[in-house]
């Protein structure tokens, strides 16, 4: 069965940063795309970022590149998302999930709660 747990969100200021986690299990890992999908209040599900199985190739949404930065760690079966300069429009439940680059239809946890305001 798969399994994702995300954790490390919170309440930021704009232009605060935050590091999310999303610790995986039954499956393989390693071997598998992964990607970090949000739900802004309201709104539906937006692909933020995939990372190949090797961690070489990344990809982003235009409203993210040069602020968040995706990563794993595949002997520990983990995937990272650092978000940096943090603004409000960023406020949304950030899931991991996995299935193919660009995908909101895979598997996915239960989501780490962001919220950016002053």
């Amino acid at each position: 069965e798969v399994q994702l747990v995300e954790s490390g969100g919170g309440l930021v200021q704009p232009g605060g940063s935050l590091r999310l986690s999303c610790a995986a299990s039954g499956f393989p890992f390693s071997a598998n795309i992964m990607n970090w999908v949000r739900q802004a209040p309201g709104k539906g599900l937006e692909w933020v970022s995939s990372i190949t199985p090797s961690g070489l190739l990344k990809y982003y949404t235009d409203s993210v590149k040069g602020r968040f930065t995706i990563s794993r760690d595949n002997p520990k079966n983990t995937l990272y998302l650092q978000l940096n300069n943090l603004k409000t429009d960023d406020t949304a439940i950030y899931y991991c999930a996995t299935g193919s680059l660009r995908s909101t239809l895979g598997n996915r946890g239960q989501g780490t709660q962001v919220t950016v305001s002053s």
